[in-house]
This record gives C-alpha cells, sequence and structure tokens, in this order.
C-alpha cells in the first residue's frame, strides 16, 4: 500500500490515517468554490489533503482551519502542512468539530464526511470511525456547519448519491438552500454514484451540473493517463502529475 500521494505542489503522506488519499477528496479539493476574501474550515480534515489543496488554490491568501478527530491522522496532517509551502496558512487541530467553538464565522466550509449509516461496522475502529456516521450524524454535522457558517458563505461536501439524499432531506428540514449539485459518474455508461454539494444559508436557485471522470471504454491503467475525461483533467490538472 502506498505511503502517500504526490502531487505537483506538495507530498500527502497517509500511512497513519485510516482513509487514505481518494478520489473523493481530490474532487472536494478542486471543485469547492474558493473565496475572494475569508476563512476556510476543512471538517474532519484527514491527511489534510483537502485544506493543502484549497492552500494551492488560494495561493496560501486565506486562513484555513482544520479540525480532525483521530489523533493519529491529525499528528500526520499536522506534519504534511508543515513540509508544504504553506505551513502558515492551515492550522491543524485536534478535536471534535461537535464541541468547537471559535470566535469566528468562515466563508467556505468543506467536508467529505463520514457516510455509512446503519451499516457493518469496519474492523478496524479507526476506519469505523473515519467512514460511520456515528460520531457525526449528518443532522448534527449541517446544525454545527449552520452554526459556523458566515451569513453569504457556502458548505461543500462530497458524498455518494444515496447519502446525499439522505442529508438533502435534513438540509432542507433545517432550512439550507443548495446552490450547486454536481452528480459524478465514474464514465458516461454507469449510474451516477457521487453528488458535489454546496449549500448556503441564503436563497439560491440550485445550478445543476455533471462530471464524468472517464471516458467510456477505458479502464484505469490502460492508458498513460488512465483514460481520464478531459473534463476531468481540466479540473484536476493543477494537482494530478500525470495530467
Amino acid at each position: 500500500m502506498s505511503a502517500g500521494f504526490q502531487c505537483k505542489k506538495f507530498y500527502v503522506a497517509h500511512d497513519r490515517c485510516a482513509m487514505k488519499v481518494g478520489t473523493d477528496g481530490l474532487l472536494l479539493g478542486a471543485w469547492a468554490p474558493v473565496p475572494a476574501a475569508g476563512n476556510i474550515l476543512d471538517i474532519g480534515s484527514g491527511s489534510g489533503l483537502i485544506s493543502l489543496m484549497l492552500a494551492q488554490r488560494s495561493n496560501g491568501a486565506l486562513p484555513i482551519t482544520a479540525i480532525e478527530l483521530d489523533p493519529d491522522a491529525a499528528e500526520q496532517a499536522c506534519e504534511n502542512v508543515a513540509l508544504s509551502c504553506w505551513p502558515d496558512t492551515i492550522r491543524l487541530i485536534k478535536g471534535d468539530i461537535l464541541t468547537y467553538q471559535p470566535g469566528e464565522r468562515y466563508r467556505l466550509i468543506v467536508s467529505n464526511p463520514p457516510f455509512f449509516q446503519q451499516a457493518l461496522g469496519a474492523k478496524d475502529a479507526k476506519r469505523h470511525q473515519a467512514r460511520h456516521t456515528d460520531s457525526l450524524p449528518f443532522g448534527a454535522l449541517l446544525q454545527k456547519a449552520a452554526e459556523l457558517l458566515h451569513s453569504e458563505g457556502v458548505f461543500a461536501l462530497i458524498l455518494p448519491l444515496s447519502s446525499a439524499q439522505s442529508l438533502l432531506a435534513l438540509a432542507q428540514a433545517q432550512g439550507w438552500f443548495v446552490p450547486q449539485y454536481c452528480a459524478v459518474r465514474s464514465n458516461d455508461t454507469k449510474p451516477v454514484q457521487r453528488v458535489l454539494l454546496c449549500l448556503s444559508r441564503y436563497p439560491a436557485d440550485t445550478e445543476y451540473s455533471s462530471l464524468t471522470i472517464r471516458q467510456s471504454g477505458h479502464q484505469s491503467g490502460h492508458q498513460a493517463d488512465g483514460g481520464y475525461s478531459a473534463q476531468y483533467k481540466a479540473l484536476l490538472k493543477d494537482f494530478y502529475l500525470k495530467f
């Protein structure tokens, strides 16, 4: 198993993290709308991947707070940040978002949250915590994000389709709006598997879009670039070495 993931401008070690660098985190880090000004909060930062991507996209100009419950992941994220180009941009906190009480509100909140509900637990306790909603139920996550979000800010997430549907039902009941909804397919012959979402507390009509990761008929490894679609390569070109 790989000890880490090399991006064009930074390296993410993840051997001590329950959840490794994957497509979901890369998608969210590249897709989430970076504000022109204000602070950013990364809920459940894991290895620090998304925070580092946002630091790169904002040229280190926006303060980023990353909070992670698992102590090993938090420590490794701290190390990844310290070795990056933006050691003073990202502040890592080892703690529980549900008890986090900052004196500020955030223009952008991002989260690649635990999403398994009522599922068989992972054998590894840390992996279970990272993947299952036991420690961070959707309703509690939405309430906390509402508490921490600037009135003009957005909350960006990535979830599997079924989990996104569950979260959106709760969000509607809590008075959230959905400015952006992006349906993600592995290729254009497959059903939607993931959803990228932007939520807001201000009224907004939903802008629907779609993203296809790979070209039809291609599977990973069959080409130098893995057969990725032009759309996906455009989104991740600043991060993937092969793009």
